[in-house]
């Protein structure tokens, strides 16, 4: 059942998990549930152990949102800030920056709620706060973070992640693995499936053919077989002819330059040049994002069906419960999953 909309209200409902309580993601979202220039562009509905936030929000003097159960969300129609209580945690023995099982139940059992209910059509979008992989796998979890919890419960088998700042997108062909790990799984499948989604998300945010950059894998791009295995010549060439056929036969006008040598692909002149990159590994994306714009980068999902964007940071368990950690990211992440839940996929 999804909720009636008022007809005066009709702003997105933007679900927003507020991560693992030992860290800083319930201050960050308890700060951005309250901020007039958040009520104003969409309903903020956080989801996690009340009484845990309770504790947070009076140590830190936050205003904690009207507590309701799930089952008194359902049919909800007034547009105020809204805290879903989700998740058990012994709240005596809660403590800053000391996570546990139980710390990664409750966060992992408030994802789980959210993507539930934004499939039931209940949120426009999901913003997620961030969680300790360490506390998922001590409860047990059998999932190492949201992007996997996303794609097995929304049963979507493409699917990857971009992160997204003021300047710099990337998309990566590979999560987190280690590096030797990530370097065996490429593939022209994964490489032309991060082209394409990274293309499609470029097209929703612009609203116009996007400019797609994908890198090389080793220095100079290889340096035609001299400083490679042949990844560049095996791999990402015929990943980025497959991609060049896909758009070609949709007509969709995009522009895939590649594989460009990596150390010179974040310069000023190429970014002017890229509206998304497309990188081999976790950290030949990251490392230039988080240089460039790591107070307003985004994390989001690409694949799913349904929005989900997510601060790029961690759970920070050394400024927990301090009132030291900046919303920024948090910020723009909710910005991003109203502009696009507001965005139809332009094909």
């Amino acid at each position: 059942m999804s909720p009636v909309r008022s007809p005066h209200h009709l702003k997105p409902r933007v679900a927003i998990t507020v991560g693992d309580v030992a860290g800083v993601g319930p201050e960050i979202s308890l700060h951005c549930a309250a901020m007039a220039a958040v009520n104003g562009k969409c309903q903020p509905i956080l989801i996690g152990p009340a009484e845990a936030m309770q504790k947070i929000a009076l140590k830190l003097g936050l205003t904690l949102p009207r507590v309701i159960t799930e089952s008194e969300w359902v049919g909800h129609t007034a547009g105020v800030p809204l805290l879903i209580d989700c998740g058990q945690i012994a709240t005596p023995e809660l403590r800053p920056g000391k996570f546990s099982a139980e710390t990664g139940q409750a966060s992992f059992d408030a994802v789980d709620l959210a993507i539930r209910q934004c499939l039931d059509g209940q949120f426009d979008a999901l913003v997620t706060g961030p969680i300790q992989k360490e506390a998922w796998h001590a409860a047990g979890t059998g999932f190492l973070g949201h992007t996997e919890l996303l794609a097995q419960r929304t049963h979507t088998e493409e699917y990857c992640m971009m992160l997204s700042g003021h300047s710099v997108s990337s998309v990566l062909c590979t999560i987190h693995l280690p590096l030797v790990d990530a370097i065996a799984a490429l593939s022209v499948e994964s490489i032309s499936r991060a082209i394409r989604l990274g293309g499609l998300a470029m097209e929703r945010k612009h609203g116009r053919p996007p400019r797609i950059t994908v890198l090389g894998l080793n220095p100079h791009a290889g340096e035609n077989g001299l400083l490679s295995h042949g990844e560049e010549r095996d791999l990402i060439c015929p990943a980025i002819a497959e991609a060049q056929r896909w758009q070609a036969e949709r007509q969709l006008g995009w522009q895939i330059v590649g594989p460009v040598p990596p150390d010179t692909a974040f310069t000023p002149a190429m970014r002017a040049r890229s509206d998304v990159h497309i990188c081999m590994y976790h950290d030949q994306g990251l490392i230039p994002l988080k240089a460039l714009c790591f107070d307003d980068a985004v994390n989001v999902t690409l694949g799913l069906p349904l929005v989900r964007t997510s601060v790029d940071h961690g759970t920070a368990m050394d400024l927990a419960w301090q009132g030291q950690a900046s919303p920024n990211s948090m910020l723009s992440a909710i910005d991003m999953a109203v502009d696009l839940c507001q965005r139809p996929p332009h094909h």
